[in-house]
Formats: C-alpha cells, structure tokens, sequence
C-alpha cells in the first residue's frame, strides 16, 4: 500500500491544554492521525525521524520557544523536510522573519480558523509526502551504484573513497555546499550506467576487445538516462554524462574539450583518476602518492586533464596551502 493512502501524521506542539484538545479534536474530525505534546523537549523526543507529515508548533512556550524547536528540527538530517506549521498570535514582521529563518514552512494565525488550518496541514503533507516518494526513488537508484560496485570486487570500496576525496578536494576548492553536494552524489552513481553492461565484460579480467569496449563505453550515457528521470538528481546527470571527457577531445561519450567539459566533471575526473592510481587492481599494483601525481602531471602534459585544476589537486594533496 503506498504511503499515500494513510492518514496524514501531525504532530502538535502547544503548551495550554486547552489549544491541545481543540486541535485534536479538529485532526480526529479530518480523519487525520495527531500527536498532541506539550513542551518544545518533547516534541524533539517524538521527532526521531521523519515518520511525521507535518509539525503544527506554539510559538510561546517556557525553556524553549517555537522557533528554536523549529530551527532544532529543520538542522537535523533526518526531520528537516518535515513541513513545519508556526501557529502563534504574534503578526508583528519581524517574528514571521524570525519563524522563516528558523526554516519554517508556513504560519498561521490564533485564533485559528479551522477551514485554513485543515487547508494548511493537506497542502504541507502533500509537499511531504511527494518529497518522500523522490526520495525512495533516489534510494533504489544510489543502492543500483552499490550493487555495480559490489558485483565488482576489484575496486574496493572505490564509492566511499571517492566521497572522501571529492567532499575534501572540493572545500579547499572552497565549492559551495551545493557543489559538494553533487560530487558526493556522483562519487556513487558515476558509474550506475555499468549495470546495463554485459557480466561478460564488465567482470571480464583481461584487457577488453574493440567492440567489447565500444559496448563499455556506452555506460556514462546509460546511467544518465537512469537518474534523468529524478528531478533530484537533475543537477548530476550532466556529471556522470561527461565524467569520461578528456581535456584534448579524446574522451567520450561526446568527444568534448577543455572548458566545455562542465567544471565539476574535470573536478570529479581527477579524484576519480588519482583513487584508480593509488588502488591496487587485478592489472596493477598500487602506486604511491608521489608515483600517482606525476602520473596526472605528466598525462596533463598530454592535455588529458584540466591543467589549472591539476596544479591545484597536486598542492591540495601535498598540503601546499
């Protein structure tokens, strides 16, 4: 049964019982599922995770207010996209500024109206309820890029490293958090487009065959169509698209050049290229740092790599800053 079909969970914050038992009554009418507390701890303590649709919150409470439950809720990874709803009788500007800086969703008025509040609460659970669904999607598609990089056990926990090179690569970049974002992301689905390739040669040990290749080269467009259809991963599409492009024009899928390559692709390419070096594989032993950089040094002289990206990879590795 999808999640869909049940009644929407509210949580209800509010210190006067009296508020609590109007709203309750009022959820029960509306075949909704409430939760009524009466303090901002306890809220916290019900919110473990994200099983709410959405959080109807008092402003006015003792030892902590609405706002700093909201802004506690909105900071946690696993509540932040519940809709917050701030029911309070302040209309002064600068608490509605206060409650949107907090990372609330919405607010409404004492004393409350119980058309708009019934509106309010259906509007932010479907908000919810459809972030959730783009959610799962993007789940079963990260654990698709899990499964490629378990079906081949040469590479290690290749996914996992590259998280941790790209993430720190990309802060001494001083990328935004929305940069850093991506490359988290593609560090794990760059290659989910290989689950559309033959075992036959994706596990194959020896050195592949020209058709055999052209068939492996396909993958980078494979896994775009795969995430294209996720709204969220809209933005990491072109990545995992052009992650194979090369600086001088010999890469593929597209045969793209220089700057037309986008900016965190050639970023991506060369954690990508510095992890395969430093790995041992089944046709390689492991290089060392050194070796591995002037290795790309050296391929950047081929024009392979982004050269001004490169020098800057090289004194992020060697701790020249």
């Amino acid at each position: 049964m999808s999640n869909n079909t049940h009644p929407l969970k509210v949580l209800v914050v509010d210190d006067e019982k009296a508020n609590l038992a109007l709203i309750e009554k009022i959820l029960q009418i509306n075949e909704f599922e409430g939760v009524c507390v009466s303090s901002g701890e306890e809220a916290l303590k019900s919110l473990t995770d994200d099983s709410f649709d959405v959080v109807l919150l008092d402003v006015m409470m003792p030892k902590m207010d609405g706002f700093e439950v909201c802004q506690r809720i909105k900071e946690n990874e696993a509540t932040r996209l519940i809709p917050v709803i701030i029911v309070t009788a302040l209309n002064e500007m600068d608490d509605k500024i206060k409650g949107f800086e907090a990372g609330c969703d919405d607010f409404l008025s004492k004393p409350i109206d119980k058309t708009e509040l019934i509106a309010r609460i259906r509007a932010s659970g479907r908000v919810k309820r459809l972030n959730d669904e783009l959610e799962r999607a993007e789940t079963v598609v990260m654990s698709l890029a899990r499964a490629v990089e378990a079906k081949d056990d040469t590479t290690g926990d290749h996914c996992d490293r590259l998280i941790g090179i790209t993430r720190n690569f990309g802060e001494y970049l001083k990328l935004s958090s929305d940069d850093l974002y991506i490359l988290e992301h593609v560090s794990v689905l760059h290659d989910v487009g290989k689950i559309g390739m033959p075992d036959s040669i994706l596990l194959k040990p020896g050195k592949l065959t020209p058709e055999e290749w052209e068939i492996m080269r396909k993958h980078p467009e494979v896994g775009e169509k795969i995430c294209e259809p996720l709204r969220s991963l809209r933005d990491i599409c072109p990545i995992i698209r052009t992650h194979h492009e090369r600086w001088n024009g010999s890469g593929y899928p597209d045969g793209l050049k220089g700057e037309e390559i986008p900016y965190l692709a050639r970023v991506f390419q060369i954690a990508d290229a510095f992890d395969a070096l430093t790995t041992k594989r089944p046709y390689k032993e492991a290089f060392s740092t050194e070796e591995a950089l002037k290795i790309l040094k050296d391929e950047t002289t081929r024009d392979l790599w982004d050269p001004e990206l490169i020098s800057r990879f090289i004194e992020y590795i060697k701790g020249d800053h």
